[in-house]
């Protein structure tokens, strides 16, 4: 995770310049509007998304055409606040959420921005990402830290939310009992999600021996390794109702 946050002098970032090429050079800031604030960046986290695009230019339909600056998972403390910004003030130690939408959309406007088709998100072509000294960010966008929750853990606020969203989505409880696919970043924090929602059984499954020994030592009630090969393991899914409750059962063939 990257730590910095220099407020004096000129506003430098790590830009990603071509394949496995990143540069520290300077990084304009836009002039900062009247519901807007400016974070000095004191943590920032390393996303899987950072990693393709250094080594591939791209993530998904998402192409690097010319240099962009790299970060999404964020928290800084604020430096200065726009003139109609009345919820924080310099010296707060905020988490950032990295998508601004156009709040004008039927998403946005159903409060499902995060759907939101002109969504602009941190470090996704072409816009720039926060690892820098400093950004300028939506004030609505920017949220306080308590004082028991570190700046690196709020850097942490955005991967955990996918954890959380994945939970409610899945109305996790009590009774439920719950398969994760895949025991890295993501995997872990929904899995820790899924457990702080009172989740009864936690199973993930995962190729890595290292990632199931943490994610054993996180928590996991069970472990489970699957071959890498698609000729040796075919691995489906049926849901079956049993005694009024709805399982998913997870089915493993193996061929020698």
């Amino acid at each position: 995770m990257g730590k910095g946050g220099n407020s004096h002098g000129e506003n430098m970032a790590a830009w990603l310049m071509g394949l496995n090429t990143l540069k520290i050079q300077p990084f304009k800031l836009p002039p900062l509007g009247p519901h807007d604030v400016r974070v000095s960046m004191k943590a920032v986290g390393i996303c899987g998304s950072d990693v393709h695009y250094l080594k591939t230019l791209r993530c998904a339909d998402f192409i690097v055409k010319e240099p962009m600056v790299i970060g999404h998972e964020c928290a800084g403390v604020i430096e200065e606040v726009g003139s109609e910004v009345k919820s924080l003030v310099p010296g707060d130690r905020v988490a950032l959420e990295p998508g601004i939408s156009c709040w004008r959309c039927d998403h946005c406007k159903g409060g499902r921005y995060n759907l939101c088709p002109e969504m602009k998100f941190f470090a996704t072509p072409p816009v720039h990402g926060s690892l820098a000294n400093q950004v300028v960010h939506p004030a609505d966008l920017c949220f306080k830290l308590p004082d028991n929750v570190s700046l690196e853990e709020g850097a942490m606020c955005e991967p955990l939310s996918v954890g959380v969203h994945a939970c409610r989505r899945a109305d996790v409880g009590p009774e439920t009992k719950v398969l994760v696919m895949g025991a890295g970043p993501i995997g872990l924090v929904t899995m820790l999600a899924a457990r702080a929602f009172g989740a009864s059984r936690i199973v993930i499954v995962d190729v890595d021996d290292y990632r199931l020994s943490v994610a054993k030592k996180l928590g996991a009630d069970e472990i489970v390794k699957v071959s890498k090969s698609l000729e040796v393991c075919i691995i489906y899914f049926e849901i079956i109702p049993y005694r009024s409750k709805t399982y998913l059962v997870l089915f493993v063939s193996v061929f020698m």
